[in-house]
């Protein structure tokens, strides 16, 4: 009877501890406090849009090489431009991730597919200073500390001059929307009587022009933007453009603008954009893209790396994976 009792306790002890045996022997290397979520890449490849301009080309390559090493994902790749890349997350849902999005230019499918709950933002692809606004050289800036606003240039345009005559500055093409607002901006600072307007045919002479005065160290005042290998090539300051106030800026992108008042250029949304089913199917590494903005100093390094010609956006992307670790590392949190 007691052999008998003892055998049966014991079958029913195996019985219960069964589950947590074949639980344990199938999650022998799994952390603790990690057997319950999803795999890191979720179940299927992670596709990453990789869009026609050099700056987003070199992210999609950083971030594919990063998510495949440390998260151990299948990555796709996917090209296409902003618009038709917009239009396939928000209707296909793929590619599932767009590393640099300027949402302002895809408002129709952005707002969209954000009222529907099929994109979401995630990090802003750039941290750092603004991404557009009125540059001069350092060389200019160290011999006059004290010129580091739009906002007084009235007061050194004779920094500027040549000769006596009026001052340039160097806008952008005509067919910009950025040539109306300097223009109005010109305006606006009371800068008309002191500087006349140069704009270039296209991006190339705007280049030309601003590596030739710099390289004859001559006194020029420009507008440029960021993301942009030159800024990195060269040494520059950014002037400081006043506060930026809504209704103003408005009025400055218009050619007949009745209200000329000062505003900084408008703050343009730049972010790493998620079709909202990664979030649950791929939790760490919709967090990892949380967390993953690139410096815009170290962006604008890695373009002036690319226009040496000696690589490519791929092989730019892993000299940063390979030598920037410091900066890449704290995107990357706890791996499942």
């Amino acid at each position: 009877m007691r052999l008998k009792r003892a055998l049966l306790f014991f079958i029913a002890k195996m019985i219960f501890l069964f589950p947590f045996v074949a639980l344990t022997q199938n999650n022998e290397n799994t952390p603790a406090g990690f057997s319950n979520l999803p795999p890191a890449c979720g179940n299927e490849p992670v596709s990453i849009a990789l869009m026609q301009w050099p700056s987003a080309a070199i992210l999609a390559y950083v971030h594919a090489q990063i998510i495949t090493e440390q998260y151990g994902c299948d990555v796709k790749i996917i090209s296409g431009d902003m618009v038709t890349t917009a239009s396939s997350m928000a209707t296909a849902y793929e590619p599932s991730i767009a590393p640099e999005m300027w949402v302002n230019r895809i408002s129709e499918i952005w707002n969209l597919a954000l009222e529907n709950n099929i994109m979401r933002k995630a990090a802003p692809s750039f941290s750092g200073s603004a991404l557009e606004g009125w540059v001069i050289p350092d060389y200019i800036a160290k011999n006059h500390p004290d010129l580091t606003s739009a906002l007084v240039l009235k007061d050194y345009f004779r920094v500027f001059s040549i000769n006596g005559q009026k001052a340039k500055f160097i806008s952008c093409p005509k067919d910009w929307a950025c040539s109306i607002i300097n223009r109005n901006m010109l305006k606006a600072l009371g800068l008309n009587a002191y500087f006349d307007i140069v704009e270039p045919s296209d991006r190339f002479e705007l280049d030309n022009i601003i590596a030739d005065a710099v390289s004859r160290r001559e006194a020029i005042l420009f507008y440029y933007w960021q993301p942009n290998s030159i800024l990195s090539q060269l040494d520059f300051l950014q002037l400081d453009m006043g506060e930026y106030d809504s209704e103003s800026a408005k009025c400055l992108a218009q050619i007949e603008c009745k209200e000329l008042k000062v505003s900084s250029f408008a703050p343009e949304p730049v972010s790493i954009i998620l079709v909202d089913k990664l979030f649950t199917q791929s939790p760490q590494v919709a967090a990892y893209f949380q967390r993953a903005s690139m410096p815009i100093k170290e962006i604008n390094r890695l373009l002036a790396l690319q226009s040496e010609g000696t690589r490519d956006a791929k092989e730019v992307a892993n000299w940063f994976v390979s030598e920037r670790k410091e900066i890449w590392q704290k995107w990357i949190g706890s791996i499942n």
